[in-house]
């Protein structure tokens, strides 16, 4: 029952789009055209030349794509939950926020410095589309759509995939090592959109970021590593894409 909770939950959110992730990259590779000729694009306008509709449309879409990681701590909270309380088992409580700060970013220099060159390496080799982090109309309101979509991906993401996974499939009786590479391999599909360098850097991420939980039970650094590491993406490329040529 707990495993089947976590395939429904997973058919809501990221795991839908690691299948729709699977036919993208399918369309891609019969296209014709060599991965590092294509271009993956993310936060996109959906009315451009009309901003105060598209901010609506914006904050809309970063509302309703965060409710999973609001069900799946409903879910741990009812269903089976553990004696400490969900909040609490998951790390997303104190004391030690200021530790999770510091372990935030930590985290998110170990990962995002050598994920930059992955990501251009994989590029260069042709297993990577072009990835434009940042499509939104010029508005006076694109840094903190931007930084709020940073925060949702976090949010959905660590919670989802590594604090209710892994706690889900624990209880269910998984091994560590099972739940923790199950779980990365499904964050590696949901990006195979960008191509087979995105696919691999997020496996390793999601096996990085499953092991720092099993070894701390806390949440909240991951989270704001997430953050970080989708903040310098979206809004260094919105400031610096104009200016240069390697992005």
């Amino acid at each position: 029952m707990l495993v089947a909770e976590t395939v429904l939950v997973l058919a809501l959110c990221l795991g839908q789009s690691a299948w729709y992730s699977i036919l993208r990259m399918i369309e891609r590779m019969t296209r014709g055209v060599p991965l590092s000729q294509q271009s993956s694009a993310l936060n996109t306008s959906v009315t451009p030349g009309r901003p105060w509709l598209d901010l609506l449309y914006q904050l809309s879409g970063i509302g309703f794509a965060v409710v999973p990681a609001g069900l799946a701590l409903y879910l741990l909270a009812h269903i089976d939950p553990p004696g400490s309380g969900v909040r609490r088992r998951l790390g997303l409580v104190g004391p030690g926020w200021g530790h999770d700060l510091g372990a935030g970013v930590v985290i998110a220099a170990l990962i995002g410095i050598p994920g930059l060159g992955w990501y251009l390496g994989a590029r260069a080799v042709g297993l990577n589309t072009t990835v434009a982090a940042a499509n939104l109309q010029s508005a006076w309101w694109v840094i903190p759509v931007l930084i709020l979509s940073a925060v949702m991906n976090a949010v959905l993401e660590e919670i989802v995939m590594v604090g209710y996974l892994l706690t889900r499939w624990a209880q269910a009786g998984w091994r560590t090592l099972t739940a923790v590479l199950v779980s990365a391999l499904i964050r590696g599909t949901y990006h195979l959109y960008q191509g087979w360098g995105g696919f691999a850097g997020n496996i390793v991420m999601g096996v990085i970021f499953g092991w720092i939980f099993t070894r701390t039970r806390r949440v909240l650094p991951l989270v704001i590593a997430h953050i970080i590491l989708d903040v310098v993406s979206f809004v260094g490329y919105a400031l610096l894409a104009p200016h240069v040529s390697w992005l």
